[in-house]
């Protein structure tokens, strides 16, 4: 077919028009996908990165008026094997270094995990597979075998040892204070508890025995094994999420002072800087 020359540019015209549309229409679809779980394709970090401020700026380092809780513990703990338990006493002073003003403190006790009546029970997902061995069917979990696991509160008490009000919501556990702390306050409390411990080997985990029936005697891993505090800050307030058993949660930064008592023929292995090599340590 001849074109006129006329008709040639306006046929090149259109073809490019509907090419660049194409395009857009394409380049449109594929940014506004809603099937997509990805979010915008080509969507930059700006807008996706908190706006900058005075606690945080746009490089990355900790702005002019930058903050962060601090938490000190001083705990006595008790390894009873006999019962297979964990028995222990903390005094928590915790530093309000925010500018806001805190009625009420959140704390971890990821023990509660393994509590026969927590949520997490029911969504823990377990399968059969063929052949069935016996560490299989431990897996399963009856609930009768969970008896009496998770943290058990004995007290909370303010530094003049009264009892302080608290609730417990699964594996996250808040304090009302009787005063606001105010900021750049301190406050100090006590907490006792106790719990029993896992066989993580039966049931998993990281913290909980190990039996060795061979030898009669057992290996305790001690993960997570005290209240403390959860992470306040500027951009997210309490990060008091649920502890599902995986995953790991920042803690406020603090001094550490730690009494351990275990059996005499036990070793330790921790972090921190012995005290006491004299008094625990044969000659």
């Amino acid at each position: 077919m001849l074109l006129h020359k006329n008709n040639l540019m306006t046929v090149n015209v259109l073809t490019a028009f509907l090419f660049l549309l194409t395009l857009n229409v394409f380049s449109q679809n594929i940014q506004n996908n809603p099937q997509s779980n990805h979010g915008n394709k080509f969507e930059q970090l700006g807008t996706i990165l908190p706006t900058p401020n005075e606690y945080r700026t746009a490089s990355g380092a900790p702005g002019n008026k930058y903050w962060q809780q601090k938490a000190d513990y001083d705990i006595d703990v008790t390894l009873d094997e006999k019962n297979l338990s964990i028995i222990g006493t903390e005094t928590v002073t915790y530093h309000n270094n925010s500018p806001d003003v805190l009625t009420y403190l959140w704390l971890q006790l990821d023990e509660n995990q393994h509590d026969p009546n927590s949520f997490i029970q029911t969504i823990d997902q377990n399968t059969i597979r063929e052949p069935v061995t016996d560490a299989d069917l431990k897996t399963l979990k009856p609930k009768e075998n969970l008896a009496g696991l998770g943290d058990k509160i004995d007290a909370v008490l303010d530094e003049n040892g009264k009892p302080l009000k608290y609730t417990i919501n699964e594996t996250m556990m808040r304090i009302d204070l009787p005063k606001a702390l105010a900021s750049k306050g301190k406050v100090k409390f006590k907490i006792k508890w106790h719990y029993k411990m896992i066989n993580r080997i039966e049931y998993g985990g990281r913290g909980g025995y190990e039996y060795f029936p061979e030898d009669g005697n057992y290996l305790f891993t001690v993960t997570q094994w005290y209240p403390r505090m959860c992470v306040y800050s500027d951009f997210q307030g309490w990060q008091n999420k649920q502890f599902l058993g995986r995953g790991e949660f920042a803690l406020a930064f603090g001094n550490f002072k730690v009494r351990m008592t275990v059996p005499a023929d036990h070793l330790i292995c921790s972090t921190g800087e012995c005290q006491n090599y004299q008094t625990v340590l044969s000659p």
